[in-house]
């Protein structure tokens, strides 16, 4: 079995990317009120500020910062994913392990997080999130796409989607 090594800091700023198993899937823009309704009843119970959201068909990219003296992401993923979940009708197949696992397979089992560096690394992750409906052909500019948070801030995170020429890939394929 692998142990995933992470690095938890009380009251850090993180990155996720957090995917679907399908890939070729649409289920959480076709689901996104269920997806803002579990993202509300974990944050309401594990309070996180969100800085930057960005909600694909198939993945979604944010930044999070958690409250002093907390540092448990992964809980809340647990519950954020779980909730998703239990509200969508069963039409995924399941492996023999997963049926095992009481999981329903329409989440994958980990997600990528990074811990925010500084205001440099801050940017240019604000930035990936904002424009990756850009990145993948769904939108030509990423103030068009509504599902994110970028109309919330766009006069304060204006700058860094009109220049954002990144090539990393946080989390997911190219």
């Amino acid at each position: 079995m692998s142990h995933y090594r992470r690095f938890y800091s009380d009251g850090g700023t993180y990155f996720f990317t957090v995917n679907l198993r399908d890939r070729s899937s649409d289920l959480l823009i076709r689901h996104i009120d269920l997806l803002r309704t579990a993202y509300e009843y974990v944050q309401t119970r594990h309070p996180f500020k969100t800085h930057a959201i960005t909600v694909l068909p198939d993945h979604l990219h944010c930044v999070w910062q958690l409250p002093q003296h907390d540092h448990d992401f992964s809980k809340r993923w647990y519950l954020l994913k779980s909730h998703f979940s239990r509200h969508i009708a069963k039409t995924e197949a399941t492996t023999h392990t997963r049926k095992k696992r009481g999981e329903r397979g329409i989440w994958q089992r980990r997600f990528w997080e990074h811990l925010i560096r500084d205001d440099a690394d801050y940017e240019n992750h604000i930035g990936y999130t904002y424009n990756n409906p850009v990145k993948h052909g769904l939108t030509e500019r990423a103030e068009d796409w509504v599902f994110s948070n970028l109309h919330r801030d766009l006069a304060q995170f204006a700058a860094l989607i009109a220049p954002y020429k990144g090539t990393a890939n946080f989390g997911e394929s190219a």
